[in-house]
């Protein structure tokens, strides 16, 4: 297996087990690989605010390493420093609001500074967990209560299975090459801009600091991340992964729970 030097991780259900922090060995394990050299580069759903705490367990810091944020949207250093920035104008942003609305489902919408707001005076619990795991605000706000230049990063969609299964099927259906539609879960629909995903923003700051696919390691656990699986040399699916993204996995490996990271960076030769 050619020489790896990067090293993707998505966060919930990968490097972060159940109860939300990372295990111990696994900390060592990516600590030993940022010692080499290698990179290691979160690649999540959450903004950077909800990711920076976890880099800092691991030492992730500074301009020369990097974080894949809000799905693929944002590209930017450890330290914050914008590498690619995808937004939704404001005429979506109000197409995704009526949409949910239409439909009886909750939404939450994020903006660039990773404050939350939805037009729901009820508010989903799901939203409430979001803005908790990601240090946010959450601003209850119907569009015509925003400036008119208001855009966003992205559209979240929250609820149980059945709800967002019918969802699924009708956002693509609704917005086509308008945007970019993904489940991270059974409870999580999302909305970005078509050019957003975890594959393209792992391949636009691969060409960045030239490092080629197979020089990259990528592990997670659902559908939002098959677009850096089949775009890296090396896939891992946790054990406790979705059987589509163990499909288009290279190797599955331990659930999150049972070091699945570190188990796997073991069994690969990479540390």
């Amino acid at each position: 297996m050619q020489q790896i030097k990067l090293i993707a991780l998505d966060l919930d259900d990968t490097l972060l087990t159940s109860n939300g922090t990372i295990s111990p060995k696994t900390v060592v394990a990516l600590k030993t690989a940022l010692a080499a050299g290698i990179k290691v580069v979160p690649c999540s759903g959450r903004p950077l605010a909800g990711v920076s705490p976890h880099m800092n367990v691991l030492g992730i810091e500074g301009d020369n390493q990097y974080a894949i944020t809000f799905n693929g949207s944002v590209v930017s250093t450890a330290s914050g420093r914008i590498i690619q920035q995808l937004t939704l104008s404001n005429a979506i942003y109000r197409r995704i609001d009526a949409f949910a609305a239409k439909r009886h489902v909750a939404c939450d919408v994020l903006d660039a500074n990773s404050n939350i707001y939805t037009s729901n005076r009820d508010i989903h619990p799901l939203t409430v967990k979001q803005a908790w795991e990601n240090n946010a605000g959450i601003f209850v706000r119907t569009p015509d209560e925003l400036p008119d230049e208001f855009s966003i990063v992205k559209a979240v969609i929250v609820g149980d299975k059945d709800d967002l299964d019918a969802s699924e099927t009708a956002a693509r259906a609704e917005f086509g090459d308008a945007a970019y539609v993904v489940r991270n879960s059974d409870t999580f629909l999302e909305i970005m801009n078509p050019g957003a995903g975890k594959g393209n923003a792992l391949k636009l700051l691969a060409a960045d600091i030239n490092i080629a696919p197979a020089e990259i390691a990528v592990f997670g656990d659902e559908r939002n991340d098959i677009s850096m699986f089949d775009f890296a040399g090396t896939a891992v699916a946790m054990g406790n992964g979705s059987d589509l993204a163990k499909a288009h996995a290279t190797m599955v490996t331990t659930s999150n729970d049972e070091d699945g990271i570190a188990v796997a960076l073991a069994k690969l030769g990479i540390i």
